[in-house]
């Protein structure tokens, strides 16, 4: 008696050859951002300077913030509104350049840049989803912002003027004014995100992305006082011609030019920065800002796409 055996066939596991999904990457930049301590120290301290302002009005409740509210309500509202939403340009702008900084910059600063290439991910899919991840942190801080101030408003009317009433003076104008403002906003947090990453990209490093994308507006507008004094020096416009094409400078001043006549409340408190030398309008300054927008983004593309991972 002779028994036959058959080999069956046995699956055997292929390697895995399918590239990650990209919003699998992204599901995982979101969870890396969710689990950094370093992040919600910073959003909390975020959360504070947002506050700052409101709680010092409130303690002041100052004779001539009263008057203005009494009389002028609308007028108040305005002011109270831009003054806001500028501190909350500011702040979230240095917020998402830290963030973003690191979120790049320590995958080259702990290497493990290539173990996820060498599992299949993409440079530039990988580029994209921490750009995407950091786009809905953004949008995530806008929310949770306007979500305070508009709280605070009301405890602020509520402090200084013992009622709501300045409320009814809101009209519809009103409302798209401060969209206006609420999409500079936007725009200022979207182009720091960009110059960080580019930032971060070219140095491919935690510490000196961050040390540079974090000084970066500070030097472009304390750059604007050389371009003067050169400008003096020199005898010549072209160096208060140059300020017209610097960003930070265009960011300062886009939301008072894009903005009417009757938002001038909003805008004054812009001032406080520097704006370029030389009278810009508000298509100019988004122009500039979708330049800059844009070159940062070719710069970290070709970068990324170029350039081989090798420390």
């Amino acid at each position: 008696m002779s028994v036959t055996w058959t080999a069956t066939p046995v699956a055997v596991a292929s390697e895995q050859t399918e590239r990650p999904s990209f919003f699998g990457l992204l599901r995982g930049e979101l969870f890396k951002i969710a689990r950094q301590r370093a992040m919600w120290v910073m959003a909390a301290v975020l959360a504070l300077l947002i506050c700052a302002p409101y709680l010092i009005e409130m303690a002041a409740k100052g004779g001539n913030e009263k008057t203005l509210l009494t009389q002028q309500p609308l007028q108040f509202l305005y002011i109270m509104g831009g003054s806001n939403l500028l501190v909350l340009r500011v702040f979230s702008g240095t917020f998402l350049i830290l963030l973003t900084a690191r979120l790049i910059g320590m995958e080259y600063s702990s290497g493990t840049i290539r173990v996820l290439l060498a599992r299949g991910v993409g440079r530039l899919q990988l580029l994209g989803a921490k750009l995407l991840a950091m786009a809905v942190v953004a949008l995530a801080v806008l929310a949770g912002a306007l979500v305070i101030d508009a709280l605070l408003s009301l405890a602020t009317l509520s402090a200084i003027g013992g009622n709501l009433d300045a409320l009814k003076a809101i009209n519809g104008d009103f409302w798209n004014d401060m969209l206006v403002y609420i999409g500079t906003v936007l725009i200022s947090m979207g182009v720091s995100i960009l110059m960080a990453a580019a930032v971060t990209v070219l140095t491919r490093s935690l510490a000196a992305g961050m040390s540079i994308a974090v000084t970066f507006f500070a030097a472009d507008n304390i750059g604007v006082i050389f371009f003067l004094l050169a400008s003096r020096l020199t005898g010549s416009n072209f160096w208060t011609l140059a300020t017209g094409d610097l960003l930070g400078p265009n960011l300062n001043v886009m939301a008072g030019q894009v903005l009417p006549a009757r938002a001038a409340g909003a805008t004054f408190a812009s001032g406080a920065f520097a704006p370029p030398l030389v009278p810009v309008t508000g298509g100019h300054t988004l122009l500039v800002t979708a330049i800059w927008g844009a070159l940062f983004i070719v710069a970290m593309v070709w970068l990324t796409w170029k350039r081989d991972v090798q420390e």
